[in-house]
C-alpha cells in the first residue's frame, strides 16, 4: 500500500498555512531550513491523510504504512516519494533516525474516530507525539534541546482550529493558550525563532480567529518575533 503524492496541489486555505510556515522556517539558520521544512512535510502528509479518510481502517492502514516507511529509512534507501526522499536528504544527516519520527504516527492515530469523545487523554498523546515529537526533532537539527514543549502547545492550538464540536474546541483553545502563554512569556533565542514563530501564529489563531492564515497582521507579527524573539 502507498500513499498519495506529495506533489498534489493542496487546498487554498492550506497554501496559505503552507507560506506562513515558509516564513517562519525562514527564521532558522540556513544549514537547519530544509529539513525544518522537510519536517512539516511530513506532518502534512500525515495531516491529509486524516483529512481525506472517512474510514477509520483505511486510515489506520496508511498511517500503518508511513510508521514502516520511517522506520525503514534507517536501513533501507528512501522510496520514490518525495517527502520520504525529503527527509532522507535534509533529516536524517543531522542526526535525526526515522526511528525517532514513526511516534508522530501515533500521534495522528490518536484522533482516528472512533465514535468515542475526544477526551484529554487522546488531545494529550496527539499533542506529544506529533507536536513534540516534530519540534524535538527540529530542535535537534538546530542544535537546541527543550523544544518538545513548544510543539505539544503549537500542535494543541492547531487541533482547536479543526475540531467542529464547540465545547471540545474552546476546551482544547483554552489548554493550548495556557502553555503557549508560559512558554512564549520568555524571549526565544535566535536559532529556534523558525520553531517559536510556528508557535506565535498558532497562539494568534486562538486570539485572533478572524485573522486568517495569509493576514498581514500575522505577518508583521511572526516578523516581529523573527526580530526580537518576542
Amino acid at each position: 500500500m502507498t500513499d498519495a503524492p506529495a506533489s498534489a496541489t493542496p487546498p487554498p486555505a492550506i497554501e496559505a498555512v503552507m507560506r506562513e510556515q515558509a516564513l517562519a522556517v525562514g527564521y532558522a539558520p540556513a544549514s537547519a531550513r530544509e529539513g525544518f521544512a522537510a519536517l512539516l512535510d511530513l506532518d502534512h502528509q500525515l495531516a491529509s491523510i486524516l483529512q481525506s479518510t472517512t474510514e477509520p481502517m483505511i486510515g489506520q492502514m496508511r498511517l500503518t504504512w508511513w510508521y514502516e516507511a520511517l522506520e525503514k529509512l534507517d536501513r533501507e534507501p528512501a522510496p520514490a516519494h518525495p517527502v520520504l526522499q525529503r527527509l532522507a536528504d535534509s533529516v536524517l544527516p543531522g542526526g535525526v533516525r526515522g526511528a525517532d519520527l514513526a511516534p508522530m504516527i501515533e500521534g495522528w492515530e490518536a484522533l482516528l474516530d472512533d465514535g468515542e469523545a475526544l477526551d484529554d487523554e487522546r488531545i494529550a498523546r496527539h499533542a506529544e507525539a506529533r507536536g513534540g515529537v516534530l519540534f524535538a526533532s527540529v530542535g535537534r537539527l538546530l542544535g537546541q534541546s527543550g523544544t518538545a514543549p513548544l510543539g505539544e502547545g503549537w500542535a494543541k492550538a492547531d487541533l482547536a482550529q479543526h475540531v467542529s464540536d464547540e465545547a471540545t474546541r474552546t476546551r482544547i483553545g483554552a489548554a493550548a493558550l495556557l502553555d503557549l502563554d508560559a512558554i512564549l512569556a520568555s524571549k526565544s533565542p535566535k536559532p529556534v525563532r523558525g520553531l517559536s514563530g510556528l508557535a506565535i501564529l498558532a497562539r494568534e489563531s486562538l486570539r485572533h480567529p478572524d485573522r486568517l492564515p495569509g493576514h498581514p497582521m500575522r505577518a508583521a507579527r511572526l516578523a516581529w518575533h523573527g526580530l526580537t524573539g518576542r
